[in-house]
């Protein structure tokens, strides 16, 4: 069974198109890929996906349920979790305290005044998890906003992490880094990919992340579905290579 189906789904902003009768399917332990040029329609694809706009048309299965009613928060309960292209973090907080934000989400805790010495261990717990995975534990007590701008878009991974998701949706995860910086975020998904065995949907305009990275890869095209397939597929496909990549890809 698919982790994730997106069937014939269409999204209207007035007379505006923004996605046009797409469709995929997302398999256990995938890393999927969805690229296209600014206006394709990607990020209100993930939307969708995470439950932040409901689609005109169209129907959004997860685990074999069918999720297209659901808010996004319910929907991160049922075990879909997002970064943004836009870093979302509380930079007057620690590190260990934003990604605490979301494992008392996870653990049932959310908004609750106290919890006990266990409930809290639970949540430790929950946290330092999320920091061994993303290799930030040594940085927990640093406040968000003065880390380096590589280690926040970790930092909001290890946030989204903390919610214990069944797939990853990562919206752009290397925007705005420099060669090292995107190298060391490439070997963080790459793990939590390969080692870990997370299912991962990632938007991305860096070909040389998509192409070392996906198992396979989505391309949008003004909201349609341009072509779907495997890296070497999407490399020699010629609609793609015109619009996106250039004859030399």
């Amino acid at each position: 069974m698919s982790v994730l189906e997106v069937r014939h789904v269409s999204k209207h902003f007035g007379s505006l198109a923004a996605v046009q009768d797409v469709s995929l399917a997302v398999e256990p332990g995938e890393l999927r890929a969805i690229i296209g040029p600014n206006g394709a329609g990607k990020t209100t694809f993930f939307n969708l996906i995470s439950g932040f706009h409901r689609p005109t048309s169209g129907n959004i299965v997860f685990e074999g349920r069918d999720v297209t009613s659901l808010p996004a928060h319910q929907r991160v309960v049922a075990g879909i979790a997002r970064t943004f292209q836009i870093t979302e973090i509380f930079p007057d907080l620690t590190l260990f305290e934003n990604v605490r934000v979301s494992a008392e989400v996870t653990e049932g805790f959310r908004l609750r005044p106290w919890i006990s010495r266990v409930e809290q261990a639970r949540v430790h717990r929950c946290v330092e998890e999320a920091l061994d995975l993303t290799g930030l534990r040594g940085k927990s007590e640093r406040l968000v906003g003065e880390l380096s701008h590589g280690d926040q878009r970790a930092a909001e991974i290890a946030i989204a992490l903390a919610l214990r998701p069944r797939i990853l949706l990562l919206d752009e995860p290397t925007a705005g880094m420099g060669d090292q910086e995107t190298d060391e975020t490439m070997k963080l998904i790459r793990r939590l990919h390969r080692d870990k065995n997370f299912t991962i949907v990632l938007i991305e305009h860096d070909m040389r992340v998509v192409f070392n990275l996906a198992d396979r890869v989505t391309v949008l095209d003004q909201g349609r579905l341009l072509a779907d397939g495997t890296p070497d597929q999407i490399a020699s496909n010629e609609a793609v290579q015109a619009a996106y990549l250039g004859n030399a890809a």
